[in-house]
């Protein structure tokens, strides 16, 4: 039983995440404050946070739904939400809670989150955001 925790320990270390070396188990992370921290771009994550600030869309090319969270663990993330592949957040306000699925993108005021939606090409894993009781992607 020792060899496999062992093991397992030691497979979570190599994977990245933060283990007790005491209980040897994992420790809660925030995946957006490490990939910051880390300067990592193209992986999924997954936050929960609160909106902080209502920006203006993008509409240059794809049609995006701008707006910034404060992710639970500190980290100030940018959302760009694909409005042309997924549904808008209409009455989407600063306070409102969020949970969200999507590409994290490094840069140096706390990163970009986007793909929050379906892929139609297929090329990149699916995300989503959940919103008051409904999920939009």
């Amino acid at each position: 039983m020792r060899t496999l925790r062992t093991a397992i320990f030691c497979a979570l270390l190599a994977l990245g995440v933060s283990v007790d070396a005491a209980s040897q188990r994992p420790i809660a992370i925030d995946p957006a404050r490490e990939a910051f921290e880390h300067h990592r771009s193209g992986q999924q994550i997954a936050v929960n946070g609160t909106v902080t600030r209502i920006l203006p869309d993008d509409r240059d090319r794809s049609r995006h739904q701008r707006f910034i969270i404060r992710a639970d663990g500190g980290t100030t993330l940018l959302v760009a939400h694909n409005i042309d592949l997924a549904a808008r957040l209409t009455g989407l306000k600063a306070g409102d809670r969020l949970t969200l699925v999507g590409e994290y993108e490094w840069n140096a005021q706390g990163g970009l989150l986007h793909w929050t939606h379906h892929d139609p090409a297929q090329r990149h894993r699916p995300g989503y955001i959940e919103w008051k009781g409904q999920r939009y992607q």
